[in-house]
């Protein structure tokens, strides 16, 4: 009681809260709650999915039918196949950490974009082209707030850095869905769109992966000028006349340009695409990025600290598997063995940018002169 009468006020007020409101058969948040509904019916899941079936235009796909996965599961009472997968994707260590790492800046300031916050971002633009669409949404948030689970630290670095490692190649879209989101046992039709939204990648099966693919350009052309500008990199004047004329200066005129022309376009064709003008638009946009964000020197330059220090790591726990956390992978692999190595791949992988620099320091004697710009050694 003595702890007690040291708090202030503020903190038991909070504190008189933590039982809730006893009201009746059960308990309320607040003393005053007055919010009622309709109790639900049995077979909800059932229901609702049956509804969603109706108001889902035809080509998109239904959650009714779906869920297949590697392992059988019984459904969810409540919830279909998709939301399931958003919940577990949103839920997942692999998405949290997400905040820690790169989307164009290294170690970003405030009010600079992370992996995580591009996820998002990814979702309301890929939700807004889907909802307009009629195309479940479900599935579409659930492909967008994973499909950049695979990404190491350093942004696209890691790539560079890790596919040396990997025979088949380390492609973060790949990665994602079948090496860092494969516990969550998701269904077929999100690792697919995971697994194929890169551009470069073979074309989704699902309309709603077809969205998430062009979601993501949009969102990341958009938002790194945004960021780069607010950098002093660039400046909204320094945007291609064409750009300009067609999309905006301002990142919000630039999102309703492309999600409009989206929808036009599907609802033209039928085909999930841009049109011509906003298209052309957008691909000189990502042009502009290219030669002025991702590729200045100083951008290289901390691409090269990332895939030397990465691969630093690889190279030290895949000789030295007996180091890695005891919860985590086979710590009796075979040094320098297949496996020694592609859970190496897959541990460094997972790192966010600031734990790989306080391993590579702790471990490897890294110097803050070795990492990339930005770091604050102390802890």
């Amino acid at each position: 009681m003595a702890a007690v009468a040291e708090l202030t006020d503020r903190a038991q007020n909070w504190a008189s809260t933590m039982a809730g409101r006893p009201h009746a058969a059960l308990r309320l948040a607040h003393a005053d709650s007055t919010a009622a509904v309709a109790p639900p019916r049995e077979r909800q899941r059932e229901e609702r999915e049956a509804r969603q079936n109706d108001q889902l235009a035809e080509g998109a796909t239904p959650a009714l039918g779906a869920g297949n996965r590697a392992t059988d599961e019984a459904p969810d009472p409540y919830r279909t196949c998709f939301e399931r997968d958003r919940d577990r994707i949103l839920h997942s260590s692999a998405f949290r950490r997400l905040a820690g790492k790169t989307q164009v800046f290294v170690f970003p300031d405030d009010h600079q974009r992370t992996r995580l916050t591009h996820a998002l971002e990814v979702a309301q633009v890929a939700r807004a082209v889907a909802a307009t669409l009629r195309l479940n949404t479900d599935l579409v948030e659930a492909i967008a707030l994973g499909h950049d689970c695979g990404h190491g630290p350093g942004g696209h670095a890691s790539e560079d850095a890790l596919d040396p490692y990997v025979a088949e190649g380390y492609d973060h879209a790949v990665w994602g869905a079948d090496v860092v989101l494969s516990p969550l046992n998701l269904c077929v039709e999100t690792l697919d769109g995971i697994r194929n939204h890169s551009w470069s990648r073979p074309a989704p099966r699902t309309p709603e992966g077809e969205v998430v693919s062009w979601a993501d350009r949009i969102a990341y052309v958009c938002h790194d000028f945004e960021d780069a500008t607010q950098a002093g990199l660039v400046t909204a004047d320094d945007l291609p006349a064409l750009v300009q004329a067609r999309c905006g200066p301002s990142r919000r005129t630039q999102l309703a340009s492309f999600i409009a022309s989206m929808v036009q376009a599907t609802a033209a064709t039928g085909q999930i695409g841009m049109l011509e003008a906003e298209a052309e638009a957008l691909a000189e946009f990502r042009r502009f990025n290219y030669h002025h964000i991702y590729l200045r020197p100083s951008s290289v330059e901390q691409g090269e600290r990332v895939i030397t220090l990465l691969r630093a790591l690889v190279e030290h726990f895949a000789e030295r598997p007996d180091r890695l956390p005891t919860h985590w992978g086979d710590r009796g692999a075979e040094p320098s063995s297949e496996v020694a190595l592609r859970q190496a791949v897959t541990y460094v992988g997972g790192m966010t940018d600031r734990f790989a620099c306080e391993v590579a320091g702790e471990l490897l004697g890294f110097g803050v002169d070795r990492f990339p710009r930005g770091f604050d050694i102390r802890r």
